[in-house]
């Protein structure tokens, strides 16, 4: 992260801090305050790729948000936008991919503060070994993690769920056959390797374009509770629960306090101009407009 792009964002979330204060206080006692979900990857003191984020600076986040926020469940997330109300600002934490690294710090921090949490993972990575071919293409291979980990994850309360077969383009596929294997099959796998149910699939990449109706429609189908983008963007009270919008983390608390108190730029899920809509739910792009 450059330091003239870190200052940027201080400046305008200070600038931008009272007004910030005045609509989440307002949206507050309307009961319908935001629920921001965000999501991180790898947690480990190499930094050795754009997803990956510093011990440290995940704990600094987490001491952070604690006592700002609600920090609560994907179900009790989907609770309060179901029923319309939400009087107090609540903050989803979930992972995807699947790093062994994250069993180092991370998650261990979670669950001695009891944050909730969610955990997306890559079966096929899981069952071979094999690191993800996007830390292959910069020659930084991390290992992913194993059953055994998932598995002491699951009974330690993290919510383990699909990020699907291979981490594949959802929005490439139009083979139903291929659709269930990377939604409904890689959930029942996973769900047989920890005995308890898969709730939840995140999609591969979860921009816009990375995601379709027909793999969506897989999801409600097979039983799932709920699926998760990662395009950016804010959950509200009364819209539909089944599709939930991520914001992913980056190794800076400049983008997380600008994201968790509601950018005012930010604060819309559709505009005339056309976000993509799957399943009925628009799903707003970061190509679109670039978060700060």
């Amino acid at each position: 992260m450059s330091c003239i792009k870190t200052t940027a964002r201080s400046f305008y979330y200070a600038a931008t801090l009272p007004y910030r204060w005045w609509t989440r206080r307002a949206a507050e006692a309307a009961h319908r305050a935001a629920v921001v979900v965000l999501t991180y990857h790898r947690v480990a003191d190499d930094r050795a790729t754009p997803w990956t984020m510093s011990n440290r600076m995940f704990a600094r986040q987490m001491e952070w948000l604690a006592p700002r926020f609600d920090l609560v469940s994907l179900e009790e997330a989907q609770r309060r936008l179901r029923a319309g109300d939400n009087d107090r600002t609540a903050v989803c934490i979930t992972f995807d991919d699947g790093y062994a690294d994250n069993c180092q710090a991370a998650i261990p921090l979670l669950v001695r503060r009891r944050i909730p949490c969610a955990y997306f993972v890559t079966l096929g990575n899981v069952l071979d070994g094999a690191p993800f071919d996007h830390d292959l293409k910069l020659g930084k291979p991390a290992p992913p993690n194993t059953v055994e980990q998932l598995r002491a994850m699951a009974d330690a309360g993290i919510e383990i769920g699909s990020h699907g077969y291979e981490h594949v383009d959802m929005g490439r596929i139009s083979d139903p056959r291929e659709i269930q294997r990377q939604v409904l099959v890689s959930g029942l796998r996973i769900g047989r390797l920890l005995g308890r149910t898969v709730r939840y699939f995140a999609f591969p990449f979860g921009h816009g374009e990375h995601l379709s109706p027909a793999a969506v429609a897989t999801a409600r189908q097979a039983g799932y509770e709920g699926v998760c983008s990662c395009s950016g963007g804010y959950n509200f009270p009364g819209q539909d629960p089944f599709l939930l919008a991520r914001i992913p983390m980056d190794d800076s608390m400049s983008f997380l306090k600008n994201c968790v108190t509601v950018d005012p730029r930010k604060a819309r899920v559709a505009s005339s101009s056309g976000p993509p809509s799957v399943g009925g739910r628009e799903v707003p792009s970061l190509d679109a407009r670039p978060w700060p």
